[in-house]
């Protein structure tokens, strides 16, 4: 494109914005009349009957969304603030157009290339750290949850076990570490194309003050979602303790997150691991399917509307253009 004239760029550019959107659209759609586990007829029939279309209830749970990614909105502006400082407004921006981007992306890397190009271009590799590293903070809260949860689970349902494919799976995963480490030693790892040297002498330098705050972000927002489904079971009839559903829950989110997926398929993901899970508490698989779909709507397919906006709204600077 560097041989192409300003004007050709800009078509060009609005061509790439719309195809991002109409693909997320798109993605959505398909996920909403195209689920295999739960059509969309039973999904309406399933929320009409358990009174989930009122506006009470609708009103609490897109109440605990909106507190879901504000917590997001602020971990984002409170990272990025080590390479320049942001309002909520820009975060909010950045944050969701690269959900919208990200939806139909393996392991979300559509939501590096979009919040990248919100700097300029001597600022966007850092910015790409320092989302990974907002990521890392997240599946970090995941995975300490998690297996906090998972172990919890284990000892309350003793759940089936194949304990030679486990030893299996630990060999496996002790071998990768150990090669990566040879490769670590090496400089050939790299991370969204930055050598992983450069990758860690940025990480071991960033300020601790704000990797904490940005931790404690996390686990709240971890808190919200995970407590968000908490309260769908009991709007669908389920009465559960909240530390007896929060071990499924945790456990739930552990298994779904070590599974590399594209977004769109992340609540099919986590559809079949919540109805294998909750099959040991003997609850309907239709409910569980319902709150799954549900949280996907409610957490990444309206926010993911509403960031469409500022992808068709943005523009890159003209320096950028004219490059």
């Amino acid at each position: 494109m560097d041989t192409l004239p300003y004007k050709a760029k800009q078509f060009f550019f609005v061509l790439i914005k719309l195809g991002i959107v109409l693909f997320a659209f798109y993605f959505i759609y398909k996920k909403l009349t195209s689920n295999n586990q739960l059509d969309f007829v039973n999904f309406i029939e399933s929320l009409t009957k358990n009174k989930m279309l009122s506006l009470k209830n609708g009103l609490l749970l897109f109440l605990l969304s909106s507190f879901n990614w504000f917590f997001e909105i602020l971990k984002w502006q409170n990272l990025v603030s080590y390479v320049q400082k942001i309002t909520f407004y820009e975060a909010l921006k950045q944050s969701l157009s690269s959900l919208t981007a990200s939806l139909f992306t393996p392991n979300r890397v559509g939501e590096y290339g979009i919040k990248s190009i919100y700097y300029s271009k001597i600022k966007r590799k850092r910015i790409m750290l320092i989302n990974f590293i907002s990521n890392m903070l997240q599946m970090g809260t995941t995975l300490i949850f998690g297996i906090i949860g998972f172990l919890f689970f284990i000892n309350r349902y003793n759940p089936p076990i194949n304990y030679f494919k486990l030893i299996i799976l630990l060999v496996s995963i002790s071998t990768i570490v150990v090669l990566i480490f040879l490769w670590v030693k090496q400089n050939t790892i790299k991370i969204r194309g930055i050598p992983l040297s450069k990758t860690k002498h940025y990480i071991i330098c960033f300020p601790k003050d704000v990797l904490v705050k940005g931790g404690l972000y996390a686990i709240i927002r971890y808190g919200i979602f995970s407590f968000q489904f908490h309260v769908l079971l009991l709007l669908f009839g389920i009465d559960m303790l909240y530390l007896e559903s929060m071990v499924v829950i945790t456990t739930m989110y552990l298994l779904a997150s070590i599974i590399p997926t594209i977004s769109i398929f992340d609540v099919i993901i986590k559809s079949s691991i919540a109805v294998y899970l909750f099959s040991f508490l003997n609850l309907d698989s239709i409910i569980i399917l319902t709150i799954t779909s549900l949280m996907w709507i409610l957490n990444f397919a309206l926010p993911s509307i509403v960031g469409s906006y500022y992808v068709i709204l943005f523009k890159l600077p003209k320096n950028d253009m004219e490059s």
